[in-house]
């Protein structure tokens, strides 16, 4: 029974508690993975109305976001995802499209069920249920057309206004500490690379330096010249020779003739 009693203890120590050394697993250059939040269960989630498909998980008090078949979250100004709730998390160089299009103020309508003056019967939709429908509704349109996101007698803002919203929200996200700080991490480690270039450069005139081998190639052609040069000196001797050869004939003729 003790040792039942403490393993209770730990799974449910594990469950609140996120795991703060996971953090330190470097992906990158001074890029380091969120914390793992820990759930009981695979978590439920509630459609955000007049967002474009995106599901958050109302539970927990860190923004957790599920949207286009990937999990999202937010962490020290940059962005993470993964195919799955509580593990495979990826470093995200760029705001995720759909974030503008969420209301920051969604938690306070949660608690209240309303949604700007307007009943707010939210469904809250199980994990599997999530995972089968979801490409499915977003081809449907389903919360739009069919639910309005269970929003009673609510109509979709007009597209103008979406923009307008959408412009505000970026302008407010890229004033926060947290992300004025990863850009400019960012903006040092583009600059490294380019310090490096200049030692590249003074490295190509020794890559030139091949182009003087003809010249050494040169002098190799002489030889050739030389070495037919004897051949026309033996060829001398032949023709003395035969001068020579000439004169004994005569002496002989002239030893005949004396003999007589």
């Amino acid at each position: 029974m003790k040792k039942l009693l403490l393993g209770t203890m730990l799974s449910a120590l594990l469950i609140v508690v996120p795991v703060p050394t996971m953090a330190q697993v470097d992906i990158g250059v001074h890029i380091s993975l969120p914390p793992l939040i820990v759930f009981e269960a695979p978590p439920e989630v509630i459609v955000i109305p007049d967002a474009n498909n995106v599901y958050v998980v109302p539970d927990i008090d860190v923004e957790f976001f599920f949207w286009n078949g990937w999990w999202w979250r937010p962490w020290e100004g940059r962005w993470y995802r993964s195919h799955y709730y509580d593990r495979g998390w990826a470093y995200y160089s760029h705001v995720p499209s759909f974030y503008f299009d969420v209301d920051p103020g969604w938690r306070g309508y949660y608690r209240h069920h309303d949604w700007y003056g307007h009943g707010w019967n939210y469904e809250r939709i199980p994990n599997h249920q999530l995972q089968q429908n979801w490409k499915r509704w977003h081809n449907d349109r389903h919360w739009e057309k069919q639910g309005t996101w269970g929003v009673q007698s609510y109509q979709p803002r007009p597209q103008k206004q979406k923009q307008e919203l959408r412009n505000q929200r970026q302008q407010e996200y890229q004033q926060r500490p947290e992300v004025q700080r990863h850009q400019q991490q960012r903006q040092q480690q583009q600059r490294q690379p380019q310090a490096q270039q200049p030692q590249k450069r003074e490295q190509r005139p020794e890559a030139q330096q091949p182009q003087k081998q003809p010249q050494v190639q040169q002098p190799k052609q002489q030889p050739k010249e030389k070495a037919q040069q004897p051949q026309s000196r033996e060829q001398k001797p032949q023709a003395q020779q035969s001068q020579h050869s000439q004169p004994q004939k005569k002496h002989e003729g002239e030893e005949e003739e004396h003999k007589k």
